[in-house]
Protein backbone atom coordinates (compact mmCIF):
# COMPACT_ATOMS: atom_id res chain seq x y z
CA UNK A 1 0.00 0.00 0.00
CA UNK A 2 2.67 2.33 0.96
CA UNK A 3 4.79 1.67 -1.72
CA UNK A 4 2.40 2.10 -4.03
CA UNK A 5 1.54 5.85 -3.19
CA UNK A 6 4.92 6.41 -3.16
CA UNK A 7 5.12 5.20 -6.92
CA UNK A 8 2.23 7.61 -7.43
CA UNK A 9 3.42 10.54 -5.82
CA UNK A 10 6.78 10.06 -8.26
CA UNK A 11 5.00 9.73 -11.10
CA UNK A 12 2.78 12.62 -10.45
CA UNK A 13 6.00 15.11 -9.68
CA UNK A 14 8.70 13.35 -12.58
CA UNK A 15 10.93 16.08 -12.10
CA UNK A 16 11.26 15.23 -8.64
CA UNK A 17 11.82 11.67 -8.56
CA UNK A 18 16.09 12.28 -9.14
CA UNK A 19 16.34 13.38 -5.47
CA UNK A 20 16.29 10.38 -3.79
CA UNK A 21 19.13 8.83 -6.47
CA UNK A 22 21.05 11.97 -5.75
CA UNK A 23 20.73 11.65 -2.21
CA UNK A 24 21.95 8.02 -1.95
CA UNK A 25 24.77 9.29 -4.39
CA UNK A 26 25.71 12.12 -2.31
CA UNK A 27 25.75 10.18 1.34
CA UNK A 28 27.57 7.00 -0.84
CA UNK A 29 30.09 9.43 -1.64
CA UNK A 30 30.67 11.60 1.49
CA UNK A 31 30.72 8.16 3.25
CA UNK A 32 34.03 7.29 1.31
CA UNK A 33 35.76 10.46 1.60
CA UNK A 34 35.36 10.57 5.02
CA UNK A 35 36.55 7.40 5.95
CA UNK A 36 33.66 6.07 7.89
CA UNK A 37 32.95 8.80 9.61
CA UNK A 38 29.86 10.10 8.11
CA UNK A 39 27.79 7.46 9.73
CA UNK A 40 29.05 7.35 13.35
CA UNK A 41 26.42 8.55 16.07
CA UNK A 42 28.10 11.82 16.71
CA UNK A 43 27.45 12.84 13.41
CA UNK A 44 24.02 11.74 12.62
CA UNK A 45 23.27 13.41 15.97
CA UNK A 46 24.31 16.31 15.15
CA UNK A 47 23.18 16.17 11.62
CA UNK A 48 19.37 15.94 13.02
CA UNK A 49 19.98 19.01 15.11
CA UNK A 50 20.94 21.05 12.47
CA UNK A 51 18.42 20.32 10.11
CA UNK A 52 15.26 21.74 11.69
CA UNK A 53 16.37 25.62 11.75
CA UNK A 54 17.65 25.27 7.87
CA UNK A 55 14.53 23.46 6.92
CA UNK A 56 12.20 25.63 8.84
CA UNK A 57 13.67 28.87 6.80
CA UNK A 58 13.34 26.81 3.76
CA UNK A 59 9.56 26.15 4.39
CA UNK A 60 9.44 29.83 5.29
CA UNK A 61 10.52 30.62 1.77
CA UNK A 62 8.71 28.04 0.24
CA UNK A 63 4.87 30.40 0.08
CA UNK A 64 6.64 33.38 -1.18
CA UNK A 65 8.12 31.49 -4.07
CA UNK A 66 4.79 29.92 -4.89
CA UNK A 67 3.32 33.09 -5.89
CA UNK A 68 6.44 33.97 -7.90
CA UNK A 69 8.00 36.07 -5.18
CA UNK A 70 10.36 35.77 -2.77
CA UNK A 71 11.44 36.86 1.25
CA UNK A 72 14.98 37.95 1.63
CA UNK A 73 13.79 39.19 4.89
CA UNK A 74 12.92 35.41 6.47
CA UNK A 75 16.23 35.72 8.37
CA UNK A 76 16.17 39.00 9.80
CA UNK A 77 12.69 38.28 11.25
CA UNK A 78 13.51 35.56 12.78
CA UNK A 79 16.71 37.72 14.56
CA UNK A 80 13.93 39.84 15.34
CA UNK A 81 11.79 37.69 16.70
CA UNK A 82 14.80 35.71 18.45
CA UNK A 83 15.93 39.21 20.27
CA UNK A 84 12.67 40.09 21.36
CA UNK A 85 12.11 36.78 23.06
CA UNK A 86 15.36 37.06 24.70
CA UNK A 87 14.26 40.61 25.98
CA UNK A 88 11.34 39.17 27.84
CA UNK A 89 13.30 35.96 28.84
CA UNK A 90 16.30 37.76 30.37
CA UNK A 91 14.26 40.54 31.96
CA UNK A 92 11.27 38.55 33.41
CA UNK A 93 13.04 35.67 35.15
CA UNK A 94 14.94 36.20 38.06
CA UNK A 95 17.00 33.44 40.06
CA UNK A 96 14.40 33.35 42.54
CA UNK A 97 11.22 32.31 39.82
CA UNK A 98 9.77 28.94 40.38
CA UNK A 99 9.66 26.21 37.66
CA UNK A 100 5.68 27.42 37.19
CA UNK A 101 6.29 31.31 36.65
CA UNK A 102 9.33 30.55 34.74
CA UNK A 103 7.45 28.26 32.18
CA UNK A 104 4.66 31.00 32.16
CA UNK A 105 7.45 33.50 30.79
CA UNK A 106 8.34 31.16 28.54
CA UNK A 107 5.31 30.88 26.99
CA UNK A 108 4.73 34.36 26.83
CA UNK A 109 8.20 35.13 25.20
CA UNK A 110 6.90 32.36 22.41
CA UNK A 111 3.66 33.84 21.76
CA UNK A 112 5.22 37.14 21.75
CA UNK A 113 7.84 36.12 19.07
CA UNK A 114 5.45 34.14 17.11
CA UNK A 115 3.11 37.47 16.87
CA UNK A 116 6.50 39.49 15.80
CA UNK A 117 7.02 37.59 13.09
CA UNK A 118 3.47 37.11 12.12
CA UNK A 119 3.39 41.33 12.16
CA UNK A 120 6.55 41.24 9.98
CA UNK A 121 5.05 38.89 7.22
CA UNK A 122 2.19 40.76 7.19
CA UNK A 123 3.98 44.15 6.57
CA UNK A 124 5.79 42.46 3.42
CA UNK A 125 2.38 41.07 2.64
CA UNK A 126 0.49 44.51 2.75
CA UNK A 127 3.79 46.19 1.14
CA UNK A 128 3.20 43.56 -1.77
CA UNK A 129 -0.14 43.19 -2.36
CA UNK A 130 -1.26 46.46 -1.71
CA UNK A 131 1.15 48.81 -1.74
CA UNK A 132 1.82 47.43 -5.01
CA UNK A 133 6.00 47.08 -4.67
CA UNK A 134 8.04 44.21 -5.72
CA UNK A 135 8.91 41.23 -3.47
CA UNK A 136 12.05 41.88 -4.09
CA UNK A 137 12.54 45.91 -3.12
CA UNK A 138 10.24 45.14 -0.28
CA UNK A 139 11.49 42.38 1.48
CA UNK A 140 14.91 43.75 0.96
CA UNK A 141 14.14 47.34 2.27
CA UNK A 142 12.21 45.38 5.70
CA UNK A 143 15.31 42.99 5.61
CA UNK A 144 17.42 46.05 6.46
CA UNK A 145 14.56 48.06 8.70
CA UNK A 146 14.48 44.16 10.97
CA UNK A 147 18.28 44.19 11.08
CA UNK A 148 18.21 47.63 11.91
CA UNK A 149 16.15 47.62 14.88
CA UNK A 150 17.29 44.13 16.22
CA UNK A 151 20.72 46.18 16.31
CA UNK A 152 19.00 49.04 17.86
CA UNK A 153 17.48 46.60 20.84
CA UNK A 154 20.58 44.40 21.39
CA UNK A 155 22.90 47.72 20.46
CA UNK A 156 25.62 45.19 18.99
CA UNK A 157 25.84 43.10 22.00
CA UNK A 158 24.86 39.04 21.94
CA UNK A 159 21.94 38.16 24.44
CA UNK A 160 22.02 35.22 26.42
CA UNK A 161 21.94 32.93 29.50
CA UNK A 162 18.02 31.55 28.56
CA UNK A 163 16.18 29.23 31.07
CA UNK A 164 16.63 25.34 30.63
CA UNK A 165 13.08 24.73 29.83
CA UNK A 166 13.29 27.05 26.97
CA UNK A 167 16.69 25.45 26.13
CA UNK A 168 15.27 22.14 25.50
CA UNK A 169 13.57 23.17 22.52
CA UNK A 170 16.64 23.41 20.09
CA UNK A 171 18.94 21.01 22.47
CA UNK A 172 16.46 18.31 23.48
CA UNK A 173 14.91 15.14 22.69
CA UNK A 174 11.52 13.18 23.07
CA UNK A 175 12.41 9.41 22.76
CA UNK A 176 15.56 9.68 21.21
CA UNK A 177 14.90 12.33 19.29
CA UNK A 178 14.98 16.04 18.75
CA UNK A 179 12.63 18.21 19.51
CA UNK A 180 13.39 20.58 17.01
CA UNK A 181 13.13 17.66 14.33
CA UNK A 182 9.73 16.46 15.77
CA UNK A 183 8.71 20.52 15.28
CA UNK A 184 10.24 20.25 11.54
CA UNK A 185 7.86 17.31 10.69
CA UNK A 186 4.60 18.86 11.99
CA UNK A 187 5.48 22.22 10.08
CA UNK A 188 6.61 19.94 6.99
CA UNK A 189 3.42 18.11 7.28
CA UNK A 190 1.27 20.95 7.95
CA UNK A 191 2.53 23.18 5.14
CA UNK A 192 1.97 20.06 2.73
CA UNK A 193 -1.22 19.90 4.07
CA UNK A 194 -2.27 23.37 3.41
CA UNK A 195 -1.05 23.44 -0.12
CA UNK A 196 -2.20 19.74 -1.07
CA UNK A 197 -5.93 19.86 0.66
CA UNK A 198 -6.89 23.79 1.25
CA UNK A 199 -8.57 26.10 -1.32
CA UNK A 200 -5.67 28.38 -0.26
CA UNK A 201 -3.07 25.76 -1.29
CA UNK A 202 -5.00 25.42 -4.70
CA UNK A 203 -5.32 29.46 -5.10
CA UNK A 204 -1.71 30.27 -3.77
CA UNK A 205 -0.61 27.59 -6.58
CA UNK A 206 -2.69 29.64 -8.92
CA UNK A 207 -1.85 32.55 -8.47
CA UNK A 208 2.14 31.63 -8.87
CA UNK A 209 1.02 29.83 -12.14
CA UNK A 210 -1.08 32.75 -14.19
CA UNK A 211 -2.00 36.13 -12.09
CA UNK A 212 -4.23 37.29 -14.81
CA UNK A 213 -6.25 33.80 -14.73
CA UNK A 214 -6.43 34.04 -11.12
CA UNK A 215 -8.20 37.60 -10.77
CA UNK A 216 -10.81 36.02 -13.74
CA UNK A 217 -11.15 33.59 -11.89
CA UNK A 218 -12.50 35.15 -8.63
CA UNK A 219 -9.94 34.67 -6.50
CA UNK A 220 -8.81 37.88 -3.92
CA UNK A 221 -5.09 38.02 -5.26
CA UNK A 222 -3.90 40.36 -2.77
CA UNK A 223 -5.37 38.65 0.21
CA UNK A 224 -3.57 35.54 -1.29
CA UNK A 225 -0.37 37.20 -1.23
CA UNK A 226 -0.98 38.39 2.22
CA UNK A 227 -1.57 35.52 3.78
CA UNK A 228 1.37 33.64 1.98
CA UNK A 229 3.72 36.13 3.32
CA UNK A 230 2.22 35.86 7.30
CA UNK A 231 2.66 32.36 6.69
CA UNK A 232 6.28 32.41 5.33
CA UNK A 233 6.77 35.17 8.86
CA UNK A 234 5.32 32.85 11.46
CA UNK A 235 7.58 29.73 9.98
CA UNK A 236 10.56 32.25 10.27
CA UNK A 237 9.53 32.77 13.58
CA UNK A 238 9.50 29.17 14.45
CA UNK A 239 12.84 28.88 12.82
CA UNK A 240 14.36 31.93 15.30
CA UNK A 241 12.73 30.37 18.12
CA UNK A 242 14.71 26.59 17.55
CA UNK A 243 18.00 28.89 16.70
CA UNK A 244 18.21 30.76 19.58
CA UNK A 245 17.27 27.67 22.03
CA UNK A 246 20.19 25.93 20.00
CA UNK A 247 23.14 28.62 20.39
CA UNK A 248 21.41 30.02 23.97
CA UNK A 249 22.00 33.55 23.18
CA UNK A 250 20.61 35.46 20.31
CA UNK A 251 22.38 38.56 18.04
CA UNK A 252 21.77 40.87 14.98
CA UNK A 253 24.11 38.41 13.13
CA UNK A 254 22.64 34.56 13.31
CA UNK A 255 21.76 32.85 10.42
CA UNK A 256 23.69 35.24 7.89
CA UNK A 257 24.35 32.22 4.93
CA UNK A 258 21.04 30.63 5.43
CA UNK A 259 19.45 32.84 2.96
CA UNK A 260 21.19 31.73 0.36
CA UNK A 261 20.62 28.04 1.52
CA UNK A 262 16.92 28.02 1.58
CA UNK A 263 16.82 29.68 -1.84
CA UNK A 264 18.76 26.84 -2.93
CA UNK A 265 16.95 24.27 -1.08
CA UNK A 266 13.67 25.08 -2.62
CA UNK A 267 14.89 25.34 -6.55
CA UNK A 268 16.76 22.07 -5.93
CA UNK A 269 13.48 20.58 -4.30
CA UNK A 270 11.01 21.72 -7.44
CA UNK A 271 10.06 24.53 -6.65
CA UNK A 272 9.55 27.10 -9.21
CA UNK A 273 11.32 30.17 -9.36
CA UNK A 274 8.42 31.81 -11.35
CA UNK A 275 6.01 30.21 -9.23
CA UNK A 276 2.89 28.34 -9.31
CA UNK A 277 4.43 24.97 -8.61
CA UNK A 278 6.81 23.68 -5.95
CA UNK A 279 6.16 20.16 -3.54
CA UNK A 280 7.35 20.02 0.50
CA UNK A 281 7.95 16.16 0.26
CA UNK A 282 10.85 17.94 -2.73
CA UNK A 283 11.78 20.62 -0.23
CA UNK A 284 12.84 18.06 2.55
CA UNK A 285 14.49 15.90 0.19
CA UNK A 286 16.73 18.37 -1.11
CA UNK A 287 17.30 19.66 2.53
CA UNK A 288 18.51 16.21 3.26
CA UNK A 289 21.17 16.03 0.03
CA UNK A 290 22.11 19.57 1.27
CA UNK A 291 22.80 18.41 4.51
CA UNK A 292 24.98 15.51 3.84
CA UNK A 293 26.61 17.72 1.70
CA UNK A 294 27.41 20.06 4.50
CA UNK A 295 28.20 17.37 7.21
CA UNK A 296 30.77 16.16 4.63
CA UNK A 297 32.15 18.95 3.68
CA UNK A 298 32.81 20.15 7.26
CA UNK A 299 34.00 16.18 8.25
CA UNK A 300 36.39 16.86 5.19
CA UNK A 301 38.17 19.87 6.75
CA UNK A 302 36.78 22.31 3.79
CA UNK A 303 36.29 26.27 5.22
CA UNK A 304 33.07 27.70 5.22
CA UNK A 305 34.05 30.24 3.06
CA UNK A 306 34.28 27.87 0.48
CA UNK A 307 31.42 26.10 1.54
CA UNK A 308 28.72 28.95 0.71
CA UNK A 309 30.67 29.67 -2.23
CA UNK A 310 29.96 26.31 -3.28
CA UNK A 311 26.40 26.88 -2.23
CA UNK A 312 26.07 29.88 -5.24
CA UNK A 313 27.76 28.12 -7.77
CA UNK A 314 25.56 25.14 -7.13
CA UNK A 315 22.44 27.35 -7.30
CA UNK A 316 23.26 29.46 -10.60
CA UNK A 317 23.86 25.93 -11.84
CA UNK A 318 20.39 24.85 -10.52
CA UNK A 319 18.56 27.63 -11.77
CA UNK A 320 20.20 27.51 -15.31
CA UNK A 321 19.06 23.77 -15.97
CA UNK A 322 15.75 24.98 -14.20
CA UNK A 323 15.44 27.33 -17.19
CA UNK A 324 16.76 25.08 -19.73
CA UNK A 325 14.17 22.26 -19.16
CA UNK A 326 11.30 24.99 -18.52
CA UNK A 327 12.28 26.64 -21.77
CA UNK A 328 12.51 23.18 -23.68
CA UNK A 329 8.73 22.09 -22.11
CA UNK A 330 7.21 25.33 -23.60
CA UNK A 331 8.55 24.44 -26.91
Amino acid sequence: MSTNIVRKWFQNNPDLAILPFLGIVVMGFMILLTGGQFLTGINLRSMAFQLPEIGLFSLAMMPSLLTNGINLSIVSSANLTGVIMAVILTSWISPESNGISALFVVLVAVVAGLFVSMVSGAINGALIAYVGVSSVLTTLGTMIFYEGLTTAITKGYVISKFPEGFLSIGNGSLFGIPISLLLLVLCALFMGGILEYTPFGVRLRMLGSNVTASEFSCIDVKQVILRSYVLSGVLSGLAGIVMISRFNSANVGYGASYLLLTILICVLGGVSPTGGFGKVGGVIMALLILQFLSSGLNLLGISSFITIAFWGITLILVLAYRFFTLRKYHR
